[in-house]
């Protein structure tokens, strides 16, 4: 709800003319829960003061009683809030969370990653366009942090929370390992070796493919488990072969 103090989005003390309708909202996303289109940001051009109702061009402090609507304002988003180190990303074309210094731009994925990240993760083109493979929300332009996956693909990070959570290691869109797995695989190699198959499928082999290095190779069929014989990973699938069976 709309108030002095702002929104649950937003600490601001103005409310946004919106200029797609011209009503005036505390936020676009107030906005946008309200009405059956979507405020544009950047074209917002006028506010008016929570204190004095003042309706005046978009700027920081009011023209009439000079409180001041933002602690933080971008002049090319239109954002106004309390001061979390935002800046505004020329490259991205929104304001992020910073500060600054702890993030870089990468071009090929468009977007901004932490700085232990540069060099050091793979990249994906556009990859924040796309919508979250969990919750099918938009990534770029959300007000909650992503996080980058070994292979590169971006879920909201409290996604991948609550899909580790529930048990989910792999990546929904190209299955890859979500983070680093030996520990598991070792745990896994320990399981298995404790729990031998029936003498009719001992000796029985399989084909699988590898999800995490791609490798097509014919392993030791075990009900537990398939371990890649490239990586070592037990992230696979059967790949089409019949088990078989060991000659009598």
């Amino acid at each position: 709800m709309a108030s002095p103090s702002g929104c649950s989005h937003y600490v601001r003390s103005c409310f946004l003319k919106a200029p797609c309708c011209g009503k005036l909202y505390v936020c676009r996303l107030c906005h946008d829960a309200e009405e059956n289109h979507q405020m544009d940001r950047f074209k917002v051009r006028e506010v008016q003061c929570s204190e004095c109702q003042t309706l005046q061009q978009a700027q920081q402090t009011c023209q009439q009683c000079h409180v001041q609507f933002g602690e933080y304002y971008c002049d090319i988003c239109h954002l106004f809030d309390k001061d979390k180190k935002q800046y505004h990303c020329q490259s991205c074309g929104i304001c992020r969370i910073g500060p600054r210094e702890k993030y870089f731009h990468c071009e090929k994925c468009n977007l901004c990653l932490a700085q232990d990240l540069r060099g050091n993760h793979k990249c994906v083109e556009n990859v924040s366009r796309q919508d979250c493979p969990v919750c099918m929300e938009d990534i770029h332009t959300s007000r909650i942090g992503a996080h980058v996956l070994p292979c590169g693909h971006l879920l909201h990070r409290s996604c991948f929370d609550s899909m580790i959570t529930t048990g989910m290691y792999r990546c929904p869109l190209c299955m890859h390992s979500a983070w680093n797995m030996k520990d598991q695989w070792v745990v896994m190699d320990k399981e298995i070796a404790e729990s031998p198959m029936p003498p009719e499928y001992q000796g029985a082999t399989v084909k699988i493919l590898c999800n995490d290095c791609q490798t097509h190779c014919t392993v030791p069929f075990h009900v537990l488990g398939m371990k890649c014989s490239g990586c070592g990973s037990y992230n696979t699938a059967q790949d089409g072969g019949l088990i078989q069976q060991p000659q009598l």
